[in-house]
């Protein structure tokens, strides 16, 4: 069907007195005697079709009687201003036709089971709560690409299948490739170092995995991350530069999706009273707080689920707790050369939902990085390319990993990361 001469149900506020036409899915249909009422969903917005059996043709109060919900529907009439109407206007129907028939609807307003519902996600995506935070999502994506074009960085999109690791080798999955064995990546960190020295600032955003058998309401086998890399950046930079990020963020998503945040009834005080400079707190400080608040946590160990949790309540904004234990980290962060013990690294926590980001300046001495590879036993001859990095103009530099799910669930308040992502990935769940 041409959509010329169809108006989105966003730009009504243009068209009041006007007759118009609107393609969409039925949400739902109420009837009242010789009254009928279609609530109809065109992907910008919802509109209320109001009905009158009098004035209808009737083939189209037949239809009326026989629509289902998610039935496909053109829908014209004129245009009225209303305030308890979804959106503040609603269509007087003079016309309905039929597009595309719904069987029974799988899922009705009523509860059903989370495994239910992620059997049917792909339907599930049409729902109101499942809408806004998706919604969200996407204006999150948009904005960490304006901040990052605004500041000069340069995208580098980087590898899916990759022969080097970045992470933990137990997290791994493996692929045949042509004989030889590949790994999905768990980041795009170590290709975005190579192309710092080309571009200073650069950054990647993309899927990444993890063979993690979690079954939290924090991690997903397959999510998105951003990794931005900088030149001549230390520590302390990182830092500042992820606090520029998560508040750019949240003001964004203040500022556009306030009809997200109604759906989702989404308390945004925490949101509009964010300010820099967040919390900073060493490791070492960080294990002797906990331990006073009643946590069994010893030094050189990481930081679990409950240990953020309790961290972050401590303080009235997000935290970065930094300089972790080199035992715990990856192999490729730097020393710390205040305490060998530890490498310059951060991990930014937020309440409710811990870690977002994870950080750390690099360690660019080629001797002390080829000792952590040997240390690790990852193969050398795979890294030989990472470490040329070092033999020719090596240089300071830091960067940081931003997990997008985990980022939209704090900013929209939801309880599970599942809800973050169109099709969730995660150990017991590959389709739809």
């Amino acid at each position: 069907m041409s959509q010329e001469g169809v108006t989105e149900v966003r730009s009504l506020s243009d068209h009041v007195g006007e007759s118009v036409t609107i393609l969409g899915w039925v949400e739902s249909i109420r009837i009242h005697g010789k009254v009928g009422f279609v609530v109809v969903r065109d992907g910008t917005g919802l509109v209320q079709g109001v009905l009158l059996k009098a004035e209808l043709p009737e083939d189209t109060w037949v239809l009326l009687e026989v629509l289902t919900q998610e039935c496909s529907v053109a829908v014209s009439g004129e245009v009225r201003e209303e305030p308890r109407a979804p959106g503040g206007h609603e269509i007087g129907v003079t016309g309905m036709e039929l597009l595309g028939a719904s069987e029974e609807y799988p899922i009705q307003p009523k509860e059903h089971g989370v495994e239910f519902l992620l059997d049917n996600r792909h339907l599930w995506l049409r729902s109101s709560l499942q809408r806004a935070g998706l919604r969200v999502r996407h204006e999150v994506e948009q904005a960490i690409h304006d901040f990052f074009y605004d500041r000069d960085f340069v995208r580098i999109d980087t590898p899916i299948l990759t022969g080097a690791i970045g992470e933990s080798a137990g997290t791994l999955f493996e692929a045949d490739y042509f004989g030889e064995p590949a790994f999905l990546a768990q980041t795009g960190q170590l290709y975005v170092e190579a192309a710092c020295p080309a571009f200073r600032k650069v950054y990647c955003f993309g899927p990444t995995f993890r063979a993690e058998k979690s079954k939290t309401r924090r991690h997903l086998t397959e999510f998105w991350m951003l990794e931005p890399e900088v030149a001549f950046a230390d520590s302390d930079d990182n830092m500042c530069l992820q606090e520029d990020l998560v508040c750019y963020l949240a003001e964004r998503a203040l500022d556009r999706c306030g009809r997200e945040f109604a759906v989702l009834e989404r308390d945004t005080s925490e949101l509009e009273t964010l300010v820099r400079p967040f919390a900073r707190i060493s490791y070492t400080d960080a294990v002797a707080l906990l331990q006073e608040k009643g946590s069994e946590i010893e030094w050189g160990r990481d930081l679990g689920a409950p240990d953020e949790m309790l961290l972050t309540e401590q303080f009235d904004r997000p935290v970065f707790v930094h300089d972790y234990p080199k035992a715990v980290k990856a192999f490729y962060m730097k020393e710390n050369p205040d305490d060998t013990r530890t490498v310059r690294c951060d991990d930014l926590l937020v309440r409710g939902y811990g870690e977002i980001i994870g950080g750390s300046q690099r360690e660019d001495d080629l001797d002390k990085l080829l000792a952590r590879i040997r240390e690790e036993k990852l193969p050398e001859e795979t890294y030989s390319w990472y470490l040329d990095l070092r033999r020719y103009g090596t240089f300071p530099h830091s960067g940081f990993g931003l997990g997008l799910e985990r980022t939209v669930a704090w900013i929209t308040g939801r309880p599970h990361v599942r809800e973050m992502i169109p099709f969730p990935r995660l150990r017991n769940r590959l389709v739809p």
